[in-house]
């Protein structure tokens, strides 16, 4: 017999299945034909250049337009959010033809909504406004997007996963310190459930705990009593939704729930395929070996296909960035400042970063072929009631010894010392400027996160991590400090968003030639139909 949350999916898929066959009623926006294969291919090749995880591309576009929108003041004149989904649709991020006029009053306001967050919540700090304006655009970004294109099917199975998952994971406390909650518990199974399945970014996250802890967020209007109340403590908001996506023990809980997203996604495939007959399919275990198989496969070569694209695209992008780097940096510096310019220097400082990308996103290794018996074995447990669940365990254990945490911290940090130590001084050898150094420690750290981050969604079809051997721990034990200060630069990168500033700055003359584009096929279309 099939589990009651598995006839629930099943339900539920059916649902969502009716409802995105369900022709659009009444009038659509509608995009140039002409002015979106053009625009289609400018954002392929900004795709390139500014290499994001695929699911993320949309919501990043979003975002784009909204800061653009603000710092040019564009926000709040007629049209502009008209256009701006316009210039989605036109960029390829949403199909044309398919979004109502309707919704254009409900994302002006959604937008309206977080622009009073903006012009009316008090700053603790100065220096924190910015930041802060990047937290919630990303969070409205998403919204937005979940206006124009509901993800109905991802909730369904966030919400699935994580029912399942809290039958699963146990707790085991050691001591009287740090104790959790069961409340505490199934919010950061909930949020790691998003982050294995999905692989979704913390504002992504963030909105949905948002919703989870105040049901009634994306139907609050500007300056209703609610909005301002929420106004005045949105940095408390902030500050608990943080703790919450930062805690302790968040690492241990997505890494048991990375052990069983793939059947839950392989289920998810089976069902959303054909719900009408998921049920029949489901009770016959020698049909569901079959389908199994089947969508494994489908999601092993897709995956391939990523890391290829990842390696080629994330490679191009660092060359890229690195040669106008040294143009407009490195090469005047060593010229005419410390005047110890180099072509050695030069070769090694172009080619080292997108070489080492490539290589670590192209020798990523990809599930064996054990790998789908056990996701065979998993689903069974999922589909049919009564199946035996291992349970997970998370340990909650009391602070460590004050002396061995000191001696801990010291080795730590001696590891930083000693790495980058070794690669200064090899780089001083080569002749490398102080600046020619910092630049190369600088994408040496970077690329070393990224590539680690691509080389991860290699694994994220299996069920049990490989273990590691004695030679990759001690590679892990040197390569450590130099990905955790990647990750580091990285995310003081992203909350400056000094890319993202860049990529409207671009964009500003080729939306005028789009709109040119526009009006001189709009011009020929009507002297074609004078002439008829």
């Amino acid at each position: 017999m099939l589990s009651p949350s598995t006839l629930k999916l099943i339900g539920r898929y059916g649902e969502w299945q009716k409802m995105a066959k369900q022709p659009v009623d009444g009038e659509v926006i509608q995009a140039d034909e002409v002015a979106s294969k053009v625009s289609a291919i400018y954002e392929k090749i900004k795709g390139v250049v500014d290499w994001r995880e695929e699911h993320l591309l949309r919501k990043r576009a979003i975002e784009r337009t909204l800061k653009r929108l603000i710092v040019f003041g564009e926000y709040g004149q007629p049209g502009a959010v008209e256009d701006m989904i316009h210039e989605l649709i036109r960029g390829g991020y949403f199909a044309n033809n398919t979004i109502e006029k309707t919704k254009i009053a409900a994302v002006q306001m959604i937008m309206d909504k977080y622009i009073y967050i903006l012009n009316n919540v008090v700053h603790p700090q100065k220096q924190d406004e910015v930041y802060f304006q990047s937290w919630l655009l990303k969070i409205a970004s998403y919204e937005i997007e979940q206006k124009l294109a509901p993800a109905a099917r991802e909730e369904t199975l966030m919400k699935f996963m994580t029912g399942e998952m809290i039958k699963v994971i146990k707790l085991r406390e050691e001591g009287t310190v740090g104790k959790m909650s069961e409340e505490e518990k199934n919010v950061q199974i909930y949020i790691a459930t998003q982050r294995a399945l999905f692989k979704i970014d913390k504002s992504t996250i963030t909105y949905y705990l948002l919703t989870r802890k105040f049901p009634d967020w994306s139907n609050l209007q500007m300056s209703s009593p609610e909005l301002d109340e929420m106004t005045k403590n949105i940095y408390t908001i902030k500050n608990d939704l943080d703790r919450e996506l930062n805690h302790p023990l968040a690492t241990k809980f997505l890494r048991v729930c990375e052990k069983y997203d793939t059947p839950f996604l392989i289920l998810s495939d089976i069902v959303a395929s054909d719900p009408s007959l998921a049920e029949h399919r489901l009770a016959n275990p020698q049909t569901l070996e079959g389908l199994i198989s089947q969508f494994y496969n489908i999601r092993l070569n897709n995956l391939k296909g990523v890391m290829w694209r990842a390696a080629l695209y994330s490679t191009i992008s660092i060359f890229i960035t690195k040669v106008l780097l040294a143009l407009i940096t490195e090469i005047p510096f060593d010229i005419f400042v410390t005047e110890q310019f180099h072509y050695s220097v030069l070769a090694i400082n172009l080619m080292f970063p997108p070489l080492l990308m490539f290589l670590l996103v192209i020798t990523a290794r990809l599930p064996g072929a054990e790998n789908l018996q056990r996701v065979t074995e998993e689903v069974k447990k999922i589909v049919y009631d009564g199946s035996e669940r291992k349970a997970r365990e998370i340990k909650v254990v009391s602070p460590k010894n004050k002396i061995i945490q000191f001696f801990v911290v010291l080795l730590y940090i001696l590891t930083y010392v000693l790495t980058f130590g070794m690669v200064i001084y090899a780089l001083r050898l080569l002749h490398f400027s102080i600046f020619s150094t910092g630049i190369f420690l600088i994408f040496l750290s970077t690329i070393s996160f990224l590539g680690i981050k691509i080389r991860e969604r290699g694994r994220e079809l299996n069920v049990d991590r490989d273990e590691e051997t004695i030679w990759q721990t001690v590679a892990i034990f040197f390569f450590f400090p130099v990905v955790r200060a990647g990750k580091w630069l990285v995310d003081r990168w992203s909350g400056l968003e000094i890319t993202l500033l860049i990529t409207i700055l671009v964009d500003m003359p080729f939306l005028v030639f789009i709109a040119f584009i526009e009006q001189w096929t709009h011009f020929l279309r009507e002297r074609r139909e004078e002439i008829n």
